[in-house]
């Protein structure tokens, strides 16, 4: 296997809705920035993968073939990926065993989504369609027609979870000040959705139930139309191409993933509802391909489509025990972006957790949310100078597809 290492990152700005661009427009300047970043042409590039979840989002079925051309990847090898909320992980996977594997030297993984793009004549908004095509994704015989939704997926899981470990993310308090934090995170990213907004405590536990204990309004992503980039370079293309750059390239040191039964019960065939097995299985993997531990890392970039959700995650990936996920906010552990200066590196017994706002601040396109938050953390780990960072990933029913990767920042990764 070779080596491979991530030499261009680009993402366009993150929206409710793009009204003056389509997906293919997204696409293109995601593409663009992308390739600027890691100052390579379009025909450099061997091959492509693309993130797109939702076909009806992009009101086609197989959206990528239009992208080809309008990218400039016309006659060179392309793959679509589709996986619930872990699409973007799991096109950078896909992008990286191609490099791996020796089949390409350089390759564009791309993905995002227009989600707003849906509309309901009735309300006269997208939300009750854009809910409707993501509750699709469901077992269409029993769940669906019942009124599935993304959120009391996660939240049957919270719930499984606070059974087991009472407690732990019950605490309306501490979930509050985490999305306090990742507001002050996501103040600080030019691109982020939810940029210009100020929350607290007190906001975030004074807006409306959606799924009482574990799920206020604000402690939920949002619908988010985008679209992000990144290049994949084998050991020789990324020294040659951080020569042109003035960039470290920052290697793929290890990547793990598992996916979860669909089906909730008990036993090997089945998903348990009380923890997220998926993420755990992906970290144990990534740790041991590259021979490190969750104590060695500094920055990651979490999936967090719901706060309750990232605070089991976190312990799922072992940042924290199972069971005292709290510890991130009564032991400071969860660095807040406002007591650290933009190139300082957190110090002992503090982490750096979604400096992008993560999705419910940043965004969440979500073929390419994961495209996201590897820009976010590759961008973090080459300005503060931190060796070692994770990008996470989860997505589809119960959180039941997991992945992770371990970035390394070059030895000689000075600015």
């Amino acid at each position: 296997m070779r080596k491979v290492g991530i030499v261009g990152a680009g993402i366009t700005e993150c929206r409710g809705r793009w009204i003056e661009a389509t997906y293919w427009e997204l696409f293109q300047q995601a593409t663009r920035r992308a390739c600027e970043d890691a100052k390579v042409t379009v025909d450099e590039i061997d091959s492509v993968v693309y993130g797109i979840y939702n076909d009806i989002f992009e009101h086609q079925a197989i959206p990528e073939s239009s992208l080809t051309g309008l990218i400039g990847m016309a006659n060179k090898p392309g793959t679509r990926v589709s996986s619930g909320g872990a699409t973007g992980f799991y096109a950078m996977r896909t992008a990286v065993m191609e490099v791996a594997s020796g089949v390409s030297d350089l390759v564009l993984c791309v993905g995002g989504e227009k989600a707003t793009d849906c509309f309901d004549p009735r309300s006269k908004s997208a939300t009750p369609m854009v809910i409707d095509t993501i509750a699709k994704s469901w077992d269409p015989f029993y769940e669906y027609p019942l009124g599935a939704t993304a959120s009391d997926s996660y939240m049957q899981m919270c719930m499984g979870y606070d059974d087991t470990y009472p407690g732990d993310i019950s605490d309306s308090d501490v979930r509050a000040r985490m999305i306090e934090i990742l507001c002050h995170s996501g103040n600080r990213n030019p691109y982020a959705q939810r940029r210009d907004e100020s929350v607290t405590v007190d906001q975030v536990k004074a807006s409306r139930w959606i799924i009482a204990p574990f799920l206020r309004l604000l402690e939920a992503c949002m619908y988010t139309e985008g679209a992000g980039a990144i290049v994949f370079a084998s050991e020789d293309k990324a020294r040659e191409i951080a020569e042109r750059t003035g960039q470290p390239p920052v290697w793929i040191r290890g990547i793990g993933a598992a996916n979860e039964s669909y089906s909730p019960g008990r036993g090997g065939n089945y998903k348990p509802l009380n923890r997220i097995a998926s993420d755990r299985i992906a970290a144990e993997r990534a740790y041991q391909a590259a021979g490190v531990k969750p104590s060695d890392i500094k920055i990651i970039e979490a999936h967090d489509a719901f706060v309750a959700q990232l605070m089991i995650t976190m312990g799922e990936l072992g940042f924290v025990p199972i069971g005292k996920t709290r510890k991130l906010i009564d032991d400071g552990i969860m660095l807040d972006p406002k007591d650290l200066a933009d190139d300082e590196a957190p110090g002992d017994g503090q982490l750096l957790i979604n400096p992008s706002g993560g999705l419910i601040f940043g965004g969440h396109f979500v073929g390419g949310s994961n495209m996201f938050s590897t820009w976010s953390c590759r961008r973090e780990m080459i300005n503060r100078q931190i060796p070692l960072g994770l990008v996470h990933g989860t997505g589809a029913i119960n959180a039941c597809f997991g992945g992770a990767m371990v970035l390394e920042l070059d030895e000689g990764g000075a600015r």
